[in-house]
C-alpha cells in the first residue's frame, strides 16, 4: 500500500511543506527601514535556504510555490533547484501588512509591532494595517484551493511569518487565537498533511478538506537545536523601530 494511498472515506492525502523565507535585512547600515517589498536574502538567508533545500532534496516534490516577493522567490529557487522544478508565484500568500510607522505613537510601537500578533484573537489589525481576519480568509481559501487541485501529492510553499502562522492556526483548528504561539524563524520548515474527500463524481480529489495533520513546526534545518535563536521573529524584525523618532 502506498504511503499516500487515501484512507477510507477520503480521496487523497496531500503533504504541504510550508517554509518561511530566509533571513533578510529590513534596515540599512544607519538603522533606517528599507522597503520590505524589495528586501532580498542576506548571505545568512541564502545559507538557511540552501539548508532547507538540502533537507528536502530527497522529497518527491511535484510543485514549488512562493508569494512572489523577492525574498520568497530566492528561497524557493534554492529549494526547487535539486528537483529541476519551476517556481510558481502565488500572491494570495503575500504577507500581512503593517500600517505606516507615523500612525503609531512611539510609546505604542512595541505592542503594535513586536507583540502585534497578540491582537489577532480580538479581530483587530496588525499595527494599524491589514485586518487579521481578512488575511486569514485569503490564505486559507488559497491553500484549500491548492489541495483540491489534482496532479500533486507533495508541494513546497515559501511564504512569510504571518502567513505561516495563519495556516498553522487553521491546521490545528484554533483559529486566530493561536496566531501568536506559532513562532516562525527565518528559513524554517513546517509539514502539514491534508486529507480531502471527493464530493463529485469521477473519483477526482477535488472535494472538501476533512483532516489536517501537523507533522512538524518551525524546524530550522541548519540549526535544529535553535542555538543562538532567543529573540522572537518579531523582535528581530521590528525591534529597531522602537528607537526611531
Amino acid at each position: 500500500m502506498s504511503l499516500f494511498a487515501p484512507l477510507e472515506g477520503t480521496a487523497a492525502r496531500r503533504r504541504l511543506y510550508l517554509l518561511r523565507h530566509g533571513h533578510v535585512a529590513y534596515y540599512d547600515a544607519d538603522g533606517k527601514p528599507l522597503n520590505p517589498k524589495l528586501a532580498a536574502l542576506t548571505e545568512r538567508g541564502r545559507e538557511e535556504a540552501r539548508a532547507a533545500g538540502a533537507l528536502l532534496a530527497g522529497v518527491p516534490l511535484d510543485r514549488v510555490l512562493c508569494s512572489g516577493l523577492a525574498r520568497t522567490r530566492q528561497t524557493a529557487e534554492l529549494v526547487a533547484a535539486p528537483h529541476g522544478l519551476p517556481v510558481e508565484d502565488h500572491p494570495d500568500f503575500l504577507e500581512i501588512r503593517a500600517g505606516r510607522l507615523s500612525g503609531v505613537p512611539k510609546e505604542h510601537r512595541e505592542a503594535a509591532y513586536v507583540y502585534g500578533f497578540d491582537a489577532a484573537a480580538e479581530g483587530g489589525r496588525f499595527a494599524g494595517g491589514d485586518g487579521f481576519a481578512a488575511v486569514r480568509d485569503r490564505v486559507v481559501a488559497a491553500v484549500e484551493a491548492l489541495v483540491r487541485q489534482p496532479g500533486w501529492t507533495h508541494l513546497a510553499l515559501v511564504a512569510h511569518d504571518g502567513v505561516n502562522r495563519m495556516l498553522l492556526s487553521w491546521a490545528c483548528g484554533a483559529g486566530l487565537s493561536a496566531l501568536s504561539a506559532f513562532e516562525q524563524d527565518y528559513g524554517c520548515l513546517n509539514i502539514i498533511d491534508i486529507d480531502v474527500v471527493d464530493d463529485r463524481e469521477g473519483g477526482r480529489a477535488e472535494g472538501r478538506v476533512v483532516r489536517r495533520l501537523i507533522r512538524a513546526v518551525n524546524l530550522t534545518p541548519g540549526n535544529p537545536a535553535k542555538l543562538g535563536l532567543h529573540r522572537s521573529s518579531l523582535e528581530e524584525a521590528f525591534g529597531p523601530l522602537l528607537a526611531l523618532d
